[in-house]
């Protein structure tokens, strides 16, 4: 799928069995709407039947990995809109389980830079293996957005983020990449520029292993992850947070730039 300008919003390449999958939509900070949902799970499906790949690295080009959903398309929905499609995602735009429709289990490395937000912020905590840019400012956008941090803090408590995990998922304050890895959230921080050179030594790395040994681990990881994510959901969905008052000034302020009036409660 291209932009309005010709530009494809998904690259993918291969090269000596590590595949590389960029986020590329710069101008709008690599943020999510539907179609960039659909675009990189086409990309994630051809990474895994791809038979010259053995790991993927995932990243955005730009300013940012990802500014996480585009407010304005995916939430300034009418609320009957809302109510048909059962949340803020278009159907067959669901994020939440781009990395558990495998059929091979490869590894996906995420090299962040810049900001990694909302939806961006979950993508990256789902990959296998996380590099980081110095300085790299992580938020979990939902909580102050009205639509509750749960799934951020499962995923963060699931990567051994602690005390962190409570305090960002119900602060929804920033937190920097250097905070990220004392907490063992992400394995390596890349100095300024080398982010993407110290994701593609871990992706070296596994590409000298038995592939099939590696795949098995993948699978394991992440059906514990899936797991854990569907209980959370159970709790949460039924809330229906996307039709409360407070979701749609906080995301009515966002789009307007302005701050929120204060919040109801409701």
């Amino acid at each position: 799928m291209a932009e309005s300008n010709g530009a494809e919003t998904v690259l993918y390449e291969c090269v000596e069995r590590i595949a590389t999958i960029t986020l590329n939509r710069p101008s709008k900070l690599n943020a999510f709407d539907d179609n960039q949902v659909r675009r990189l799970a086409e990309a994630l499906r051809r990474f895994d039947i791809d038979p010259a790949a053995d790991v993927a690295i995932l990243c955005g080009r730009g300013r940012a990995f990802s500014s996480g959903a585009d407010v304005q398309q995916r939430q300034l929905r009418t609320r009957e809109e809302f109510e048909r499609l059962g949340g803020p995602q278009g159907h067959d735009a669901n994020a939440a389980d781009l990395l558990t429709r495998s059929v091979n289990w490869k590894p996906v490395i995420a090299a962040a830079h810049g900001y990694v937000m909302g939806l961006g912020l979950g993508l990256l905590l789902e990959c296998d293996l996380i590099v980081a840019e110095e300085a790299t400012q992580f938020q979990v956008t939902e909580t102050g957005r009205g639509l509750g941090g749960a799934r951020h803090w499962g995923l963060l408590q699931f990567r051994g983020g602690g005390a962190l995990a409570t305090e960002v998922a119900l602060t929804g304050r920033f937190f920097t990449a250097e905070e990220a890895l004392a907490y063992g959230i992400i394995n390596r921080i890349a100095a300024a520029g080398k982010y993407l050179d110290v994701a593609m030594e871990l992706a070296r790395e596994i590409v000298k292993i038995p592939p099939l040994s590696v795949r098995a681990t993948v699978r394991t990881r992440r059906w514990y992850m899936e797991q854990l994510s569907r209980e959370i959901t159970m709790q949460t969905q039924p809330l229906k947070l996307y039709l409360t008052d407070d979701f749609q000034e906080a995301a009515r302020a966002f789009a307007e730039k302005r701050p929120a009036r204060p919040f109801k409660g409701r």
